[in-house]
């Protein structure tokens, strides 16, 4: 793929624009409570619409270091990254780390893995996704959101991850250990979830593929940590990931004539 291929943030005009279908997206979400995109609690009287809040301290950042005011918000409403589900995630790598503490065995370093795959499936998509519609209509592409999105989630999890990790003694090795399949399984789920437009779809695909690897490490060296200590299965994931986020992005490419 050319350089020239891949979309950027846009800045300038395109910039304006976005903001503006930031602001008129908002609106509408504020006036026709069950519109597609609109926020299910948008129904309730009193309640605050997503889109219609000012825009706060990470999303003013976020917009400066991307430049673009449209992909700012969809960044800040990825639903992987709301308070509700990096309470979950932290809650898990927590027991992770109390088992690891307790039997010695690295259960963090086999939970991470399918934690972000799982932030990764629901980062974006039609019908989890609060920013769906007005992702349509910016100036940026669905891809562009799409990777901004999976790295925020990514680097998210994997930093849990690691802290989670730091409760065993031999966190260092394990966890370089095993962010390599733990980038193979969210290419996965990545992959699967934009093909079939299903965040649950690309859940299922990661969580069990995740599971039949674990389970192959079992059967073949009877030991079950060997699918994130297994030096010799680094390269294959590498592979599998590259060949993953190939037809990710060929799924979010933008057909031509439609932009």
């Amino acid at each position: 793929m050319n350089l020239s291929e891949v979309p950027q943030p846009r800045g300038g005009f395109e910039g304006r624009l976005e903001a503006e279908l930031v602001r008129v997206v908002a609106g509408r979400a504020a006036a026709m409570p069950g519109m597609a995109g609109a926020p299910k609690t948008a129904a309730t009287p009193g309640t605050t619409v997503e889109w219609a809040r000012p825009p706060g301290v990470a999303e003013r950042l976020a917009g400066r270091l991307l430049r673009s005011p449209g992909l700012a918000r969809a960044l800040v409403t990825t639903p992987s990254l709301l308070m509700p589900w990096l309470i979950a995630s932290v809650a898990v790598l927590a027991a992770g780390a109390a088992a690891t503490v307790g039997t010695g065995k690295p259960m963090v370093a086999l939970l991470a893995p399918a934690v972000a795959a799982a932030g990764i499936a629901y980062a974006y998509g039609p019908g989890i996704d609060p920013a769906w519609e007005l992702s349509r209509s910016m100036a940026v592409s669905d891809r562009m959101v799409l990777l901004v999105r999976a790295l925020a989630v990514f680097a998210l999890d994997a930093g849990l991850g690691l802290a989670a990790s730091s409760a065993s003694a031999r966190a260092v090795g394990i966890t370089f250990g095993w962010l390599v399949p733990m980038t193979a399984l969210c290419c996965l789920t990545l992959a699967v979830a934009t093909v079939t437009r299903s965040a649950n779809t690309g859940v299922g695909a990661g969580l069990s593929g995740w599971a039949l690897v674990i389970l192959g490490g079992q059967a073949s060296n009877g030991r079950f940590t060997a699918a994130i200590s297994d030096s010799a299965l680094v390269l294959p994931y590498l592979a599998f990931a590259a060949v993953c986020l190939a037809i990710a992005l060929y799924a979010t490419r933008i057909p031509k004539g439609t932009r």
